[in-house]
């Protein structure tokens, strides 16, 4: 069989059906701070946690196909010890791209097979550390998280617990799979033009994607002509992504942004908030998300809010130049992934998507210095275009998330990237401008069981009136779970 019709095949056989771990046993639907309180007061041991959690992983996995590489018997050994921190002892996963000290690093690429394991871990490891947290192992992505679903050319997908015949996003996508189908309550995530937020979106998660700057980075990401990338987290509550903030506030502090703190109690003043549903690409957006969006406007106006419908603050070339930078960073992997990823990196293991990017970059290069330099000034005519409003919001993605073997990554690159830019079409402004944005899972289609993502943006340094804002409308309007 083709790896095409496999992946038809799994999207047919998978349709309909969902999956979750369940909740009997000491996990139960505990967020992380639940689970925190309950170890702080010894009524659960962080040992009893990890082996609920590995118990749930071993049962959904199957379906999910969520999980890389298993770390059980560190994470057993870890959990025995003496934990301190924010989180202690709460079950987590890392994303497959950031080195663990002892694990393979795979990226989601044939580029990576038979690389040696990590032997130091990235600071972001070392930061959920500190919270005492307990990795459990990676999680999935696609091709080093360059598109927007977590499909392999030659594996099975990773699938949604919704709706296991349909995409769980990307492409932190692992890592969504995995808390939406309720396996931990908070996994490592990380974002450099919705990667974050897209899966939490299409897995009814809250994803925020912080300011930059604001979440310790990796060693070489100072080198970026643009910032574009940040590490964070996928969680099912807001409360828990205001610990995990707070807790890596504590860690690590740019004195550029303004302390944030612990966000604790929902939002009590009137903001100006502007929405939109058409994206820099006017890409259709589907009827499910449009409902999403103005349902969201108009809970924001019933709790007190000046809202009112904009125009999308900053000018098309945008979409073309972020395309470029894109295609710029795939080059960079494809030319120099033995020096920038790992020695064992063999560039013949590629995809076709992504050597179809580092063609965009090579087919361009004299058109990259001003892309890079408008992209460098995203941050002010996003400002220029927000005026006085407070607050942006809009869909997180343009549709909802898309049968499986839609957007595989058995496709060409030609097939493939108008597919990507037509779902994606409205997250990568946070990542250019280093602004915040967060999505919050406001709408539900029954019709299909999937989820339906809102997103809300605010200038850089902001994310404590985004996460006040959030409480608030989780407060008003409480998010539906799956289990």
């Amino acid at each position: 069989m083709s790896t095409t019709e496999a992946s038809e095949t799994s999207a047919d056989t998978w349709a309909g059906r969902h999956v979750h771990a369940g909740a009997n046993d000491v996990l139960a639907d505990h967020d992380a701070v639940e689970l925190a309180g309950l170890v702080a007061r010894r009524q659960v041991s962080p040992l009893e946690m990890v082996e609920a959690a590995i118990a749930r992983a071993e049962a959904v996995e199957p379906s999910i196909n969520a999980i890389v590489t298993t770390d059980f018997d560190r994470a057993r050994s870890r959990a025995t010890t003496e934990l301190e921190g924010a989180l202690p002892g709460v079950p987590t996963f890392i994303k497959d791209m950031t080195p663990v000290a002892g694990l393979v690093t795979g990226c989601g690429s044939d580029s990576m097979a038979g690389s040696a394991p990590a032997t130091e871990s990235a600071p972001i490891v070392d930061m959920f550390e500190s919270f005492g947290m307990v990795s459990l192992g990676k999680s999935s992505l696609p091709e080093y998280g360059l598109t927007c679903s977590t499909e392999f050319p030659d594996a099975p997908p990773t699938r949604n617990p919704w709706n296991l015949g349909h995409s769980v996003g990307g492409s932190s996508g692992g890592a969504a799979a995995l808390v939406a189908a309720g396996v931990v309550p908070v996994a490592h995530a990380a974002d450099g033009g919705g990667s974050i937020r897209i899966p939490a979106a299409a897995c009814g998660l809250v994803g925020l994607k912080t300011s930059r700057g604001r979440i310790v980075e990796p060693p070489n990401d100072e080198k970026m002509p643009v910032k574009i990338g940040v590490s964070g987290v996928v969680t099912r509550s807001v409360r828990d992504t205001c610990a995990v903030l707070a807790a890596a506030e504590d860690f690590h502090h740019d004195p550029r942004l303004p302390l944030v703190g612990m966000v604790d109690r929902p939002l009590t003043r009137q903001l100006r908030i502007g929405f939109l549903t058409t994206s820099l690409l006017d890409i259709e957006v589907d009827a499910a998300t449009k409902v999403a969006v103005h349902d969201a406007a108009a809970l924001a106006e019933s709790l007190g809010h000046d809202v009112e419908e904009v125009e999308v603050p900053v000018s098309a070339g945008f979409a073309d130049d972020f395309l470029l930078y894109w295609a710029v960073l795939a080059l960079a992997i494809e030319r120099g992934g033995q020096k920038v990823i790992h020695p064992d990196f063999d560039a013949s293991g590629l995809t076709d998507f992504t050597r179809g990017l580092a063609r965009h970059a090579k087919r361009n290069p004299h058109k990259i210095p001003g892309a890079i330099r408008r992209l460098r000034q995203s941050e002010a005519e996003f400002n220029e275009g927000l005026g006085r409003r407070d607050i942006l919001i809009s869909p997180t993605v343009s549709h909802l998330p898309p049968p499986l073997g839609e957007m595989g990554m058995h496709k060409s690159y030609d097939e493939l990237i108008p597919k990507v830019l037509g779902w994606a079409s409205f997250t990568a402004l946070a990542n250019a401008t280093g602004a915040p944005g967060l999505s919050l899972p406001l709408g539900h289609d029954a019709a299909s069981n999937l989820p339906v993502g809102v997103h809300f943006g605010a200038r850089t340094g902001q994310e404590r009136l985004l996460l006040e804002l959030a409480l608030q409308l989780e407060e008003a309007s409480p998010f539906q779970r799956l289990g």
